[in-house]
């Protein structure tokens, strides 16, 4: 299969993206370097690095040909962009939100279009400041992407969203109600980013529920298929039109010492 799209990216000047929450870059270093060693990703955005940029395997991504940047956390959060090409206009952390605290944003151009690696604050449990906390980030994050809009660039928002967009999304929605990716005032501001003029990459190829991105640890999650959709790309109208295909790619998460989160792909056809 892999040699069918990697054919036929090459005739169209095909340029693939991935997302994916890593949980800790260093514990699943060689999951991931496995993964990017037997597949042509162009850009990869990473969430939840869990370390500082000065501990972040630079070297060994740069092996592959990657550039790196780095926007890193001691212990938590972070996030980073790799990408084959060169990266200009890197920014770190939402620009309208200076004081917060947690590195949970980066952003740079590649090839004219803007990317971008999120993770979302989960924000359980619903009754604590977490929660509002995750609700003001979505928030800055809204109005962030309006001004992005603005640009009239192809836009890629990539990462771990913390949101389960409808019940489609989840595997038991009746055990989840209570949780803060699931909560109406969530999925009302993931619309809401939405109806700024997105796309959820996924639901414009792929309109089946029980499509996955995450399985938790626990329980026997991932060996029962009980998980949920929120690792997520939405595209600006410009990506949209040149974005050929959205898949993901459940392999890694089956492997040894594996991420709780398993890897989302887009395609874009760049002229």
């Amino acid at each position: 299969m892999w040699n069918f799209f990697f054919n036929l990216r090459v005739l169209v000047n095909t340029v693939r993206i991935a997302s994916w929450n890593v949980n800790s870059v260093r514990a699943r270093l060689h999951n991931i370097l496995d993964w990017l060693s037997n597949l042509e990703i162009d850009v990869i955005l990473i969430q939840e690095i869990k370390c500082v940029e000065e501990q972040f395997p630079r070297l060994e991504f740069e092996a592959l040909g990657y550039e790196v940047a780095i926007n890193g956390q001691k212990s938590y959060n972070g996030v980073a962009i790799l990408s084959k090409s060169p990266m200009t206009e890197v920014k770190r952390d939402l620009p309208n939100y200076i004081e917060d605290e947690q590195s949970r944003y980066i952003e740079a151009k590649i090839k004219g279009v803007v990317f971008a690696s999120i993770y979302l604050p989960n924000g359980n449990p619903i009754n604590s400041d977490k929660f509002n906390y995750k609700i003001k980030w979505m928030e800055r994050l809204k109005n962030h992407s309006k001004q992005l809009l603005d640009l009239e660039l192809p836009i890629v928002l990539g990462g771990d969203f913390n949101v389960v967009p409808c019940d489609d999304d989840v595997h038991d929605p009746i055990s989840w109600q209570n949780d803060a990716l699931c909560q109406p005032e969530t999925r009302k501001r993931y619309r809401e980013l939405i109806n700024l003029g997105f796309s959820d990459a996924f639901r414009v190829f792929n309109d089946a529920p029980g499509r996955y991105t995450f399985w938790d640890y626990q329980a026997g999650a991932w060996q029962n298929d009980h998980g949920v959709r929120i690792d997520h790309f939405l595209l600006s109208p410009q990506a949209t039109d040149i974005c050929s295909s959205c898949f993901i790619d459940t392999s890694p998460r089956g492997k040894s010492k594996a991420s709780d989160h398993t890897p989302i792909l887009v395609e874009l056809d760049i002229k």
